[in-house]
């Protein structure tokens, strides 16, 4: 009986001989490539994170500045029809406009962003639609001067308002 039992220690022996010889090597492979995961992982990172973070900073940028456009109209006729004159009330639009932006920290003049239009003679007729245009335009973070000339460096953001001027409103006198 310890014939056959010598011959299966012999291929055991031999198959754990095999198995010790390449986890050996593997775990000698290991050793040169210890650390290797990280510098691979961060360098993954890098690439996918500096595009991703640089998207949400300009998407919030464009964000805002929509934001502050369709607040800057909307102030901007509320204030023009609630004004005596027009000429009052394109002013404080003016001062609406400038204000909805630089809470936004948008540099926007008022009087280059604002454009009203009236449907009816005198403006501030009762019942007469007055329409309020806001324009601006957002400049992209981080580009240089040099590419400005070659691609678009900036996305344009426009709102629009129809104030109606109250029914009841005394007619002006021209």
């Amino acid at each position: 009986m310890s014939g056959p039992v010598l011959v299966a220690s012999r291929v055991t022996s031999r198959a754990a001989s095999r198995v010790a010889s390449r986890v050996t090597s593997r775990f000698a492979r290991c050793d040169r490539e210890a650390g290797s995961a990280v510098v691979e992982f961060l360098g993954v990172a890098l690439l996918l994170l500096v595009p991703l973070v640089y998207l949400v900073l300009t998407v919030g940028r464009i964000q805002a500045a929509v934001f502050a456009a369709e607040g800057a109209a909307r102030e901007a006729g509320r204030q023009v029809v609630r004004a005596e004159t027009f000429e009052e009330g394109a002013a404080r639009a003016r001062a609406a406009v400038g204000l909805a932006f630089d809470d936004q920290g948008i540099d926007v003049t008022g009087a280059d962003a604002l454009r009203l239009t009236c449907e009816a003679d005198p403006c501030l007729t009762p019942g007469a639609r007055i329409v309020v245009e806001v324009r601006s335009a957002v400049d992209l973070p981080g580009i240089p001067e040099f590419v400005r000339g070659v691609v678009p460096a900036e996305v344009p953001v426009a709102a629009e308002y129809v104030a109606v001027v109250d029914e009841f409103r005394e007619v002006p006198v021209p």
